[in-house]
């Protein structure tokens, strides 16, 4: 039994490691099934906190509001929000009611008190799960940074697990400049910062780098835009069809795994930006505060005392290198590319690879209908199982679709 004190149990029925959207989706649609759960779980996290990362990088990158409709929340009644928000419609921007960044943070934080949750995470960060036998039943063994253990019947994995995706210039380059001057999206932090009379180069074509440019601009910098493609707009990060039956269907009657993987590629389509994003984006180009440098990658990139030289090659001049900005002295480079996931690439899972031994898609594992690993009773949500739920698996709604899927397996193999 758990007391809702936040202390660590010895042992526990379900474990859930990650405290972000999609571990209180899951949290909340579990209760709304089976209310008895509530003292037979424990959320571990190193924050300590409900969506403590996800309202940091919030933060960190000024988002003034959400890509995903009001209707995808944590909350199992989908018009909870729309509810939540009778007296702040001016915090729903449109189109489709997307909801500002506060709004969803204090919707959410009623979500929490709602469902009694305020002191259910456990400030614990998760370092090994191993499988045991303990009187000849299956337990996992969680290991904990400080030395602490807990033992489960079940577990959820409820983390994002990507890892920064480097372009092969970055990866090559020597340690020699100040750590500061080249960071991955995930690192910039644009609060309290200045840029006054520095020139960012950003890449990536995506969400992430119109947030940046935006904001780096606010803070006085001069900021060019550099994309393998063209930059283009769309409203959701994949088509409102993934959302329902239009697409699943097809994707779930699709046995070939690797034709599924090539589905979710093609479905999200690399980054894009929103109307909205990239009108403003549009805006401060003509005001010459902004140059998008399109169908252009980095070719070389070099720390020389105060600034980077940059080479890039345009796409079908077979790498050769050119001037494009070869000239302009470059103060930071903030590398918007995007995260890899792949399973065999993360240490919680090695004792259960190797115990039961699956097929892995491009980083991606095979699990069963619940989301399940083949074999022993612990359960993968967000962008790892993208095989089974599909190119919106890491968003607000795929929470809401995986959950649909542990929870039938929590309850149906839970006693009382």
């Amino acid at each position: 039994m758990v007391d809702g004190s936040g202390a660590l149990p010895v042992s526990v029925d379900l474990a859930i490691v990650g405290a972000g959207p999609q571990s209180l989706t899951l949290v909340t649609h579990l209760l709304q099934k089976k209310r008895s759960m509530e003292s037979r779980f424990v959320v571990l996290d190193p924050a300590g906190n409900w969506l403590r990362q996800w309202q940091e990088q919030f933060a960190a990158y000024g988002i003034p509001h959400l890509r995903s409709p009001a209707v995808h929340h944590p909350d199992p009644n989908p018009h909870a929000l729309r509810a939540f928000a009778a007296s702040r419609s001016q915090e729903l921007f449109p189109p489709y009611d997307l909801p500002g960044t506060q709004l969803f943070e204090d919707f959410c934080q009623d979500v929490i008190e709602r469902w009694n949750l305020q002191r259910r995470v456990i400030p614990a960060l998760v370092q090994h799960i191993e499988l045991f036998d303990q009187k000849g039943r299956q337990r996992f063994r969680l290991g904990l940074a400080d030395g602490r253990e807990l033992t489960a019947r079940r577990v959820v994995l409820a983390i994002a697990g990507g890892d920064p995706h480097l372009p092969p210039w970055a990866r090559s380059l020597p340690l020699t400049y100040p750590p500061d001057r080249l960071r991955h999206s995930h690192q910039v932090d644009l609060r309290g910062s200045r840029f006054t009379g520095e020139r960012v180069l950003i890449v990536g074509s995506g969400l992430t780098s119109g947030h940046l440019a935006l904001g780096a601009i606010a803070q006085g910098a001069e900021v060019i835009l550099m994309a393998r493609r063209q930059f283009y707009e769309k409203l959701f990060d994949a088509d409102p069809g993934w959302l329902g039956p239009k697409y699943l269907k097809g994707f779930h009657g699709e046995p070939d795994w690797e034709n599924r993987w090539q589905m979710i590629q093609s479905a999200r389509n690399g980054g894009s930006l929103t109307h909205a994003i990239l009108t403003q984006l549009r805006r401060l180009e003509r005001q010459g505060k902004l140059s998008f440098y399109e169908q252009c990658e980095v070719q070389t990139a070099a720390w020389h005392e105060k600034g980077w030289n940059v080479t890039c090659a345009q796409r079908g001049t077979h790498g050769d290198g050119h001037d494009c900005i070869a000239h302009l002295p470059i103060d930071r480079i903030w590398l918007a590319t995007g995260g890899t996931i792949n399973v065999n690439h993360w240490p919680l899972l090695s004792d259960v690879r190797d115990r039961y031994p699956l097929p892995i898609i491009k980083g991606l594992p095979i699990l069963d209908h619940h989301l399940r690993w083949p074999g022993c009773e612990l359960f993968i949500m967000g962008g790892a199982a993208a095989l089974h739920i599909g190119p919106v698996a890491r968003n607000l709604f795929g929470a809401k679709l995986a959950s649909d899927r542990i929870v039938q397996a929590l309850i149906k193999d839970s006693p009382g």
